[in-house]
């Protein structure tokens, strides 16, 4: 499953647990990325947009809007939208509403709604990725994307036509260039741990010496923020990753501890078994579950955060 699936996937899930308690409702879910070259497709340099409004609308044979609606998209760039009743939303599309700063001057073409289930008078539609671009595609892009006009030939003048070049004067000589002092030596480079097999357990997170191993998520944000609606109902809105660190003598404590554990060394290490989406999803495909199903996929992420006893912590103190 490719990593626009994984997060279209976890798109679904917060919509599942969103109508729980809901009867008799139509569910709209999709992604927005980032088209960073202006391709049309999803590319390896693209990435999900939070904060990025986005309009259901539904017209009538003669083109005029019936049915509008706006929602935001969330951290991962997901959103969801609840329309009450199930109406008929079989010729409604979906599209970006509004730009924003750095990626998003442009919205890319609308997507169509397409059903995915119809049950107990309960309708689930997804979209297909929309997509937000820039102003410019980024200088990284390939150039293969965007046509190269052909060579212009140069006309060479015939013999007779050429003119004479003149001949330049010598060059006069310079004097020597005094050699300059030698560089001071450099200071050494801070470990670069992204590209090394590393694995922490929760211990090591919570030691202030490891502190600027925080990147991607900060102590104090929200686990309802981080792993969406369905960690919410379980372990409320007001719990923060450093508190969801130092929970233990409970199946469901332990797995969020363990599971924040593996998030962080997923973006702490390229070669960590677990993606971040991936760890996201087990975490909710697991609270959806059995106590039975909470402590296998705890034990999991305990395994891989202590290295599988092949792979060390490659953390070393914060200056």
């Amino acid at each position: 499953m490719g990593w626009p699936l994984k997060i279209l996937f976890a798109a679904f899930l917060l919509a599942a647990a969103a109508i729980h308690g809901a009867q008799g409702d139509a569910m709209v879910t999709g992604t927005v990325f980032c088209d960073q070259c202006k391709d049309g497709q999803i590319s390896l340099f693209d990435y999900p947009l939070r904060g990025r409004k986005v309009a259901v609308a539904c017209a009538d044979s003669n083109g005029q809007i019936t049915m509008w609606k706006e929602e935001t998209t969330n951290w991962f760039g997901n959103y969801a939208m609840t329309f009450e009743g199930t109406p008929d939303l079989s010729g409604c599309y979906a599209r970006v509403s509004g730009s924003g700063a750095g990626c998003g001057a442009a919205a890319g073409p609308p997507k169509n709604l397409r059903i995915m289930f119809r049950m107990f008078d309960t309708e689930m539609f997804s979209v297909e990725p929309l997509l937000s671009e820039p102003a410019q595609p980024m200088s990284f892009c390939s150039r293969s994307s965007t046509p190269v006009p052909a060579p212009v030939t140069p006309v060479t003048p015939s013999p007779v036509d050429r003119p004479p070049v003149p001949r330049l004067p010598p060059m006069p000589r310079l004097p020597p260039m005094p050699r300059l002092p030698p560089m001071p030596p450099l200071p050494p480079m801070p470990p670069m741990t992204f590209f090394e097999a590393s694995a922490c357990p929760y211990k090591n997170w919570t030691m202030p010496e490891y502190k600027c191993y925080w990147k991607a998520v900060s102590p104090d944000m929200k686990v309802a923020v981080v792993f969406g609606l369905i960690a919410a109902q379980r372990y409320g809105t007001d719990m923060s990753l450093w508190k969801g660190l130092q929970g233990r003598g409970d199946p469901y404590k332990t797995l969020l501890r363990e599971a924040t554990t593996a998030l962080l060394n997923s973006y702490n290490s390229v070669q960590f078994p677990f993606h971040p989406l991936g760890v996201i999803q087990d975490t909710n495909w697991a609270l959806m579950g059995s106590t039975r199903h909470v402590l296998h996929t705890a034990l999991r992420f305990m395994r891989a955060n202590a290295g599988y006893g092949k792979v060390s912590c490659k953390f070393t103190p914060c200056k």
